[in-house]
């Protein structure tokens, strides 16, 4: 499948830190990269802002709106069956989060970022936080 083949997903993700640890969730099984943990977010809806984006899935995968500071990093990965345009934004949730869909979440420390298995496409993000 060549890159023209693939379809382009556009995704954000919510970077939320709270006293030097970071949120992340697990993938659930049944998903693409089912088990790699990750930065709670999701695909865009067509004509979605990318910040209205982030809110709504953080609404639903966490129970919890947030306010957004700005993006942190954009990177595109090339997966075998898709291109992925991921954007970071740096959020702050309005309520304690909540895992709704049955996945597993955790705050994580930065120096133990890189002990835990991310999607591809995370890694300049994982690197980045962890030299900050």
């Amino acid at each position: 499948m060549t890159g023209a083949d693939r379809p382009r997903l556009i995704v954000t993700a919510a970077v939320i830190e709270r006293d030097g640890c970071f949120l992340v969730t697990r993938r659930l099984k049944g998903t693409h990269l089912e088990g790699h943990w990750e930065f709670p977010g999701g695909k865009c809806e067509p004509g979605e802002s990318l910040e209205a984006c982030v809110r709504r899935e953080l609404v639903e995968e966490l129970g919890s709106d947030a306010t957004v500071a700005g993006e942190l990093l954009a990177v595109t990965h090339e997966y075998p069956e898709r291109i992925v345009e991921l954007h970071f934004l740096a959020c702050h949730l309005a309520d304690e989060p909540l895992p709704l869909l049955g996945q597993e979440m955790r705050w994580v420390d930065r120096a133990d970022l890189a002990s835990l298995q991310f999607p591809p496409a995370d890694d300049e993000l994982v690197a980045l936080l962890r030299r900050v």
